[in-house]
């Protein structure tokens, strides 16, 4: 599902080379769950833009399902994000004027599928949120909007999952919720999660544990999460 093979990546500012990945590996098969975790800064979210095509590597390769997104243009990119992976933010990225509904129906409609109110209605209800079709986000709780947005994530039924802090705005009650309610529905298609968080209860429900830092990955240690 993820290929990355000594992949950097490398910025200039003011007039400095800086090193923000250096040599990545990283292999995450369909199905599997994998805890990212590192300091602040480390690349984190960097090397999840490079996954998702935001961002191109400066070295080495990324494949993606079998594809290298360096190589797709604007429009093919976007089809490959479509289609291929759902993106889930600690920031919710919902869209303020739309309701729940329209929201998480928007990537099938964008894709032509003439069901896809009906869709974002059976997978919204799935999330406890059959009650809230038409609110707006700011009608929502932090806990409901992240909700909505892993049920606009998982719409499309991707094989890859793709989540930066998704429970950083939450307290620790809801982040939990909102963290089995993840995994179950990855579990239920089959996705593989790319899982970025500073918390260790969260990490240690993948099935595997990897840490960033100094522009490397490595095995997480034990208890250490941050």
């Amino acid at each position: 599902m993820i290929d990355l093979q000594s992949v950097t990546y490398v910025v200039e500012h003011s007039g400095r080379r800086l090193e923000i990945l250096k040599g990545v590996d990283l292999r995450v098969a369909r199905g599997e769950k994998v805890a990212l975790t590192g300091p602040s800064g480390s690349g984190k979210s960097t090397l999840l833009a490079l996954i998702a095509g935001l961002e191109q590597a400066t070295s080495g390769q990324v494949l993606i399902d079998g594809r290298d997104p360096r190589v797709l243009s604007e429009d093919e990119l976007a089809r490959m994000r479509r289609d291929t992976m759902g993106i889930v933010f600690q920031d919710f990225h919902l869209i303020p004027t739309l309701t729940a509904q329209e929201n998480v129906a928007l990537p099938l409609e964008l894709a032509g599928h003439a069901d896809a109110r009906r869709r974002a209605q059976e997978l919204l209800t799935r999330v406890g949120l059959g009650d809230r079709l038409r609110h707006h986000p700011l009608e929502l709780s932090g806990g409901e909007q992240q909700r909505v947005a892993i049920a606009r994530a998982f719409v499309t039924h991707p094989p890859l999952i793709l989540a930066d802090e998704p429970t950083g705005n939450l307290d620790p009650g809801t982040g939990r919720e909102v963290m089995e309610l993840l995994m179950r529905l990855s579990a239920d298609w089959n996705s593989a999660v790319l899982l970025v968080t500073h918390n260790p209860d969260l990490a240690a429900r993948a099935d595997r544990r990897l840490h960033l830092t100094g522009g490397l990955l490595h095995h997480a240690p034990s208890g250490n999460a941050n």
